[in-house]
């Protein structure tokens, strides 16, 4: 059975055996990682290198980089700031690094400046659906992960409702591919996110998990977002700095499910789960 290989700007992206994205916000106030990158109330870019390559040397083969704070309840930031926070984080690594850059953006202008200084995969969270952004994909070629989300961040855990789950999230995203599609996006650099934690509740979360190979047969690579979710908060009471346990343990779930790109927060330590399960579970020792 052939496996997919995105073409990420010229970089290939070999899905045959699952892959990481290390999380680099550029934000003050993400929900884990936030302030992580600044110095003294600045962006340092000095030290978003530095991240970025720490994780590339703990087998990252995908820098994942974001301006916006998608967490619960986060405050929205304008087009500007988004920019500012993300262009040069990218140009920066794109010219230090021989990494995949993701930008995690639905901003169209931001993903052609973000393109135009070495980004090579197209992250959003709103699955493309802003003005203008599926056509920004399709012109600039680069593959894209659509993520289902109900509602907007600020307000998207206040009480999520559906009546089916595992179905609502497959016919969104399958309409969202049909429509990216019609826009110009070549079908077969599509990655889909069921988006953990985006308006769902802790039985959303676990009873997609469960089922995320259905994902999987709808025929594209799935990205697994599960690491440091408050989901783990909910199964086992842990704060953000206490999930790493929990985490490890969802992503494996998650490469058992089909998941081909794992979005993590702790690269070292979900490299070792992956290694886990590639060579135990896939069948593929060293």
């Amino acid at each position: 059975m052939s496996h997919p290989v995105l073409n990420c700007a010229g970089k290939l992206l070999d899905l045959q055996k699952p892959k990481i994205m290390g999380i680099l916000n550029t934000t003050p106030d993400s929900f884990s990682d936030g302030g992580n990158s600044y110095q003294q109330g600045n962006l340092d870019l000095d030290l978003a290198l530095q991240r970025a390559g720490q994780m590339q040397k703990d087998g990252a083969s995908i820098i994942d980089v974001g301006g916006e704070s998608t967490r619960p309840g986060a405050a929205k930031v304008s087009a500007q700031e988004e920019m500012d926070r993300v262009v040069p984080v990218v140009e920066r690594i794109a010219k230090e690094l021989d990494v995949i850059i993701s930008v995690d953006s639905s901003s169209a202008a931001l993903m052609k400046e973000a393109a135009a200084v070495g980004a090579g995969l197209i992250n959003d969270v709103r699955a493309l659906k802003r003005e203008g952004a599926a056509e920004m994909a399709a012109e600039l070629k680069l593959p894209v992960c659509l993520m289902h989300m109900q509602g907007q961040p600020d307000s998207m855990q206040d009480k999520p409702q559906y009546d089916n789950v595992l179905s609502e999230v497959k016919a969104f995203l399958s309409a969202r591919i049909d429509a990216c599609v019609a826009a110009g996006v070549d079908r077969a650099q599509i990655i889909l996110d069921p988006g953990f934690g985006f308006g769902k509740t802790l039985e959303h979360n676990v009873e997609l998990l469960r089922q995320m190979s259905a994902f999987k047969a709808m025929g594209h690579p799935v990205l697994a977002g599960l690491s440091r979710k408050s989901m783990l908060q909910g199964l086992l009471g842990r704060s953000v700095g206490q999930r790493l346990a929990g985490s490890l343990g969802v992503a494996m779930l998650a490469l058992q499910q089909g998941a081909a790109i794992l979005r993590v927060h702790d690269v070292a330590a979900s490299r070792d789960i992956l290694e886990l399960y590639w060579q135990i579970d896939a069948g593929h020792m060293q």
